[in-house]
């Protein structure tokens, strides 16, 4: 008896220390994107952007972390240069998003001593996401024929810092590079014959936003890994 009760008490102690913490929360801000259409700024966001967050922190460096995401977008030749003034084109367009990667702290990031903790992040991995496929002709004719899903890069730059024991604020700024040069209509697999703009360059979208999350778990051990 003396003994099961010892291997019991050995058996939790090792799940205990075992265990690591998790978050999970809601992201909220703007996107923009960049490509043939549209203003040539990197960071514009023009329109909204929301959508769920969750994080493993495997150790005080670094978490494993997955999203989805929510994107409208939107671009006008109006708010361009002069070149793209003159040409006059427009539309209208939104990205439905998956994403898992790592997250990289620049500083320890430990939320078990009491303390107030803060640090900035870098984010990256993979990305699938869903759009509509659009085909745009240079009289501003736009059709939406399909929903396609492709790949992204994302490139994410963020600070985070702990709310009492429990919560996390984060703001960040995150470039998706796409596999598609298609987002604005500009290279519709030649549907109108020929596309425009720069057709070996792809688009990109980008999220500025807040995150704020609820964090729970034990201790963890991070000597494994």
């Amino acid at each position: 008896m003396r003994y099961l009760a010892s291997l019991i008490i050995v058996v939790f102690f090792t799940q205990s220390i075992a265990s690591q913490t998790y978050e999970v929360g809601l992201m909220l801000g703007g996107s923009n994107y960049i490509g043939d259409v549209g203003s040539t700024y990197y960071i514009s966001p023009n329109d909204i952007a929301f959508g769920a967050i969750g994080k493993w922190n495997r150790s005080k460096r670094h978490a494993f972390r997955a999203s989805f995401l929510y994107a409208e977008l939107n671009a006008d030749d109006d708010k361009g240069d002069d070149r793209r003034k003159q040409r006059g084109l427009s539309f209208n367009n939104s990205v439905k998003e998956l994403s898992l990667g790592m997250e990289f702290n620049f500083w320890d990031w430990y939320l078990y001593d009491g303390e107030s903790q803060f640090t900035p992040y870098l984010y990256t991995g993979i990305t699938a996401f869903n759009y509509g496929a659009l085909a745009v002709d240079l009289n501003n004719e736009i059709d939406a024929y399909a929903d396609k899903w492709s790949f992204a890069i994302p490139m994410v730059l963020g600070i985070k810092k702990t709310l009492g024991r429990d919560f996390v604020l984060g703001a960040e700024i995150g470039a998706r590079y796409t596999f598609t040069d298609n987002l604005d209509g500009s290279d519709p697999d030649d549907r109108f014959g020929t596309g425009f703009g720069n057709l070996k360059n792809n688009d990109w979208y980008l999220f500025t936003g807040i995150t704020i999350s609820y964090t729970w778990g034990r201790v963890p051990c991070y000597c494994a890994f």
